[in-house]
C-alpha cells in the first residue's frame, strides 16, 4: 500500500472522528438540553398561564427538531463511512433509532393531545394520553442521558479504537445536566396544585360563556 493511500485513509479516518464529536455534540444539545429546557418551560409556565403551549412546542420541535436530525444523519453517516459492522447492529446504535423514533412519536402525540381535545368524554378531567405524553418526554430524557453516557464511556472507542480519553469535563457537564433538570423537574412538580386550580378555574370560565 503506497504512502499517499495510507495518508488519504488517515485523514479520511481524521475525518469521520471530527464528524462523530459533531454527531456528540449536536444530540447532547438536543436532547440533553433543548429537549429539557423544552419540558421545563411546560412544567412552570402551565401552572401560571393557558399560553404555554407555543413556547413548548417551538423549543421542542422548531428549535431542537433540526439540532436532533442533523446530528442524527451524522452519526449515521459515519457508521456508514467507519464500516463497523452495519446500522443498528450494537446497544447504541439501536438505542438511537429508539431515541429518534419516541421523539417523532411524541411530536404527534403532543400535537394531536394540543388540537384534538375530547373534554365532553371525561367530563373536563384531564385524559389520560396527558399523563402519558409526560410520561413518554420523561422517558425520552432519560433514555438520552444514558445513551450519551454509553457513547462517551464505550462507543467512542469501539467506533474509533481511539484509547485518548473522553475529556472529563464531557462527564462533568453529563453530571451537571442530570442534577440540574431532574432538580428543577421534581421542585416544578411541587406546583402541581396550583396548575390544577389554574386548569379548573379556566374550565369554569369557559363553562360560563
Amino acid at each position: 500500500m503506497s504512502d499517499f493511500t495510507l495518508a488519504a485513509r488517515e485523514l479520511s479516518f481524521v475525518e469521520i472522528k471530527e464528524q462523530l464529536k459533531k454527531h456528540a455534540l449536536l444530540c447532547s444539545i438536543g436532547f440533553l438540553i433543548l429537549l429539557p429546557i423544552g419540558s421545563l418551560v411546560g412544567r412552570y409556565l402551565r401552572t401560571f398561564s393557558g399560553n404555554w403551549f407555543w413556547a413548548h412546542w417551538i423549543i421542542q420541535f422548531l428549535i431542537a427538531g433540526p439540532v436532533i436530525f442533523a446530528g442524527w444523519a451524522m452519526g449515521y453517516m459515519s457508521t456508514a463511512e467507519l464500516n463497523t459492522g452495519g446500522h443498528f447492529v450494537d446497544r447504541h446504535k439501536r438505542t438511537g433509532l429508539a431515541l429518534l423514533i419516541l421523539y417523532i412519536f411524541q411530536l404527534f402525540l403532543g400535537s394531536i393531545i394540543h388540537f384534538f381535545k375530547t373534554p365532553t368524554l371525561l367530563n373536563g378531567h384531564r385524559p389520560p394520553q396527558n399523563y402519558f405524553h409526560a410520561i413518554l418526554g420523561l422517558t425520552i430524557i432519560a433514555l438520552a442521558f444514558y445513551q450519551s453516557h454509553y457513547g462517551i464511556k464505550t462507543e467512542w472507542y469501539e467506533a474509533t479504537l481511539d484509547s485518548s480519553l473522553v475529556p472529563a469535563s464531557a462527564l462533568h457537564a453529563w453530571i451537571a445536566l442530570i442534577v440540574v433538570f431532574w432538580a428543577l423537574y421534581a421542585a416544578g412538580l411541587a406546583l402541581l396544585p396550583r396548575q390544577y386550580a389554574h386548569e379548573a378555574a379556566s374550565r369554569k370560565n369557559e363553562g360560563e360563556k
